[in-house]
């Protein structure tokens, strides 16, 4: 059997399927770590963390904000089934730069009430959006 040349990748949300495209090269946010993979893979499936994913076709990169879901990596294709994941070109710079004030002012300010684990992956997810978005305007 042959190795194949390119990879399906599949990105899909609860809301939405996103991406449906033959690419060359995948980097995502995987539970231990970041995860490379390119065709011919061997076959996993892994939980994704909160994270800047990445895709190239030819030359070109192409960067989304992942937060949470899981992935399955097979020699010819990948299927990221995602909690929540957005194109940096679609990303709203002002409304993730006011969820990073939300987030900082919240951990700022400790309570008995807070849950600190949910401020952080609020404040994770914010940050990794405008880093995201910051790629659509530098073009990578």
């Amino acid at each position: 059997m042959a190795i194949p040349t390119k990879i399906l990748l599949e990105i899909v949300t609860p809301d939405r399927a996103l991406i449906r495209e033959e690419v060359d090269e995948i980097q995502l946010p995987g539970s231990e770590g970041y995860l490379g993979v390119l065709p011919g893979h061997t076959p996993l499936l892994t939980t994704l963390m909160v994270g800047e994913l990445w895709y190239r076709v030819g030359a070109e990169k192409h960067f989304l904000s992942i937060a949470g879901g899981f992935v399955e990596v097979l020699p010819d294709r990948v299927t990221v089934l995602a909690d929540l994941a957005e194109r940096a070109q679609d990303i709203d710079i002002a409304r993730a730069e006011a969820a990073k004030r939300r987030a900082e002012e919240r951990l700022a300010k400790p309570s008995s009430d807070l849950d600190f684990e949910r401020a952080r992956i609020a404040m994770m997810k914010s940050l990794i959006r405008l880093q995201v978005a910051s790629r659509a305007r530098t073009r990578v």
